[in-house]
Parts: C-alpha cells; structure tokens; sequence
C-alpha cells in the first residue's frame, strides 16, 4: 500500500465541513496517515491554498512530526511546539499553526493537505515560514501523501461531523489506523 493521507472530517475532493474553516470554529481537521516509507523519520505537513486570488495561500506548516505517529487530532493548539516535539510555522494568515479557509465569495477554493515523509528532522526554528520548510526539506523527502478538500465562501453547513464530543470521539475511534506499527 502506498503513502496516505485522510481525514475524517472530508474525504478527497470533498468540501471541508464550516466547522474546520474561519467562517466557522477555524480549528484543523482530524488528519491521518498510514505506514510511511522505510527510513522515515520525521514528517512535514503544508496546508495550500492554489486558487487564491493573489497566488498560492499558505494555511497551515507543521514540521518535525515524530516518525511514529499516524494522525494530528483535530484542533491542534495554535503553539510553536507540541509535548510530542512537532513544530509549527507561520501561516499566510501571519499567525502560527492552522488557520481555516477563508475564501472570497464566489466559486469554491481547492485545500491541498501535503504531509511530506522526510529521513531527518528539520532544524528549523518553530515560527518558520514555508519556503523556510520547504527549502530545509530539499534532499531529504522519501515520499509525499497528499488530501485535497474544497470550501466555498459562506458554504452551508451540511454533512458536519456531529455536535457531541463523544459521538465524534466513536467515529474518530471506530475507523481510526494504527498509530504505531506493531511489534513482530
């Protein structure tokens, strides 16, 4: 099986629910990934924009993922460093960690989740920018998952993962990876 990356939230092409955008909670989509590539040992996560008006719009950096994990829960705290040593960067929005999409009226913006499998970690200061990541990544990707989800401007709020904590907790659950490969 190749490198994948999903959600729980949208599922690829799919419009991403209010709940994850700025017109809502503005807060990250659960993401999840399955066994990366021999070698990995560490990810990188970049969040696109490529139908923004004035270029590609940058909404989420995320750096120094340990190699064991499989998933980013769903609002992850806008913070420099997470417990498990994961790192973040500095949005377009100018603030750190995730920021929602937020599109001008009119037709729906693409959201491209790119998580990058990389054979080091990245010595980069927390707060960097994406070129900063993506230039420290260079000769050092080992494979790239990518999750594409849409969102138009004012997009009503249908097909939103329930309201209830634990209901969402028992659907995060039920079709959760593994999180660790196993020991043989």
């Amino acid at each position: 099986m190749s490198f994948q990356l999903t959600s729980l939230a949208f599922e690829e092409g799919q419009p991403i629910p209010r709940r994850h955008s700025a017109e809502g909670e503005n807060v990250s989509p659960v993401l999840k990934w399955t066994d990366p590539p021999q070698g990995t040992r560490s990810f990188a996560l970049i969040c696109e924009d490529p139908d923004a008006p004035r270029g590609i719009f940058t909404h989420w950096v995320a750096f120094n993922l340990p190699a064991e994990s499989r998933e980013l829960p769903e609002a992850v705290p806008a913070v420099e460093g997470l417990a498990n040593g994961t790192r973040q960067g500095t949005n377009d929005f100018g603030k750190l960690g995730y920021g929602g999409p937020k599109p001008p009226p009119g037709k729906a913006h693409r959201y491209a989740f790119t998580l990058y499998a990389l054979d080091a970690p990245l010595k980069l200061h927390a707060s960097a920018k994406k070129d900063e990541v993506r230039q420290a990544m260079e000769g050092h990707i080992l494979a790239e998952a990518r999750l594409v989800g849409t969102y138009q401007h004012g997009q009503h709020p249908g097909h939103e993962q329930p309201d209830d904590p634990i209901r969402r907790k028992q659907l995060q659950d039920q079709e959760s990876f593994v999180t660790a490969p196993l020991e043989e």
